[in-house]
């Protein structure tokens, strides 16, 4: 008895990239790859659509320009830094302590990131920085958001408002030292971390001496 065949059809093909992915996922690793290499200014959509394995027009289809491709790859991103905070949040059962690590995770990995560092460094041009200074609007208020509501889920006697309020401000600061670093990734974090206590009058480890001590930043 033959086997039967398999036949995929051309809108099963336009939903597909390499070895059967989807679409949007193979092109957001494709560009990824390419801006990491070549910079945003040498990167061209058409390579990105020749790496993914669909058309040019299929990537214009999917993220209308170049800029709203590279977005969306800064988001994807980001959405993978967000599943690590959410791990790290979780191990720890004290607000203090849990904004220690999530602070220091975020940094400290940044630090080793390719993708991070070609945003920030400008490589090729600084047309990228914009995502994390004057058009980082989507980028924050997502992590903002998601990180607000796993803290009401794993604190929910704190106050929403000011949960949100402060969260935003946190992240805002997180971001701005990853640009612009001031200390080693622990003071940052030991600073952060009473900042959020304090505005919420959430109990506060002694952060004791050394890279966490009062007053550091």
């Amino acid at each position: 008895m033959r086997p039967r065949r398999t036949i995929t059809t051309p809108e099963a093909r336009r939903h597909m990239g390499t070895a059967g992915r989807p679409v949007r996922e193979s092109l957001l690793d494709a560009a990824a790859d390419l801006l990491v290499e070549r910079g945003y200014r040498a990167v061209r959509m058409r390579d990105v659509a020749a790496a993914a394995g669909v058309s040019r027009q299929t990537v214009y289809n999917e993220f209308g320009d170049k800029w709203g491709l590279v977005q969306a790859v800064v988001i994807r991103h980001n959405e993978h830094y967000l599943d690590g905070i959410d791990a790290v949040l979780s191990d720890h059962d004290d607000l203090y302590s849990a904004v220690v690590a999530a602070v220091t995770y975020t940094l400290e990995t940044a630090a080793d990131d390719r993708l991070m560092k070609a945003v920030l460094t400008g490589e090729g041009g600084d047309e990228m920085l914009p995502l994390l200074t004057t058009r980082a609007e989507p980028l924050l208020f997502a992590a903002s958001d998601r990180i607000a509501a796993h803290a009401l889920r794993h604190w929910p006697h704190l106050d929403r408002a000011a949960l949100t309020e402060i969260t935003a401000a946190a992240v805002r600061l997180t971001t701005s030292h990853l640009m612009l670093p001031s200390g080693p990734p622990e003071h940052t974090a030991h600073f952060i971390a009473r900042i959020v206590t304090r505005y919420l009058g959430a109990p506060a480890k002694s952060p004791g001496t050394g890279a966490g001590s009062p007053g550091t930043v």
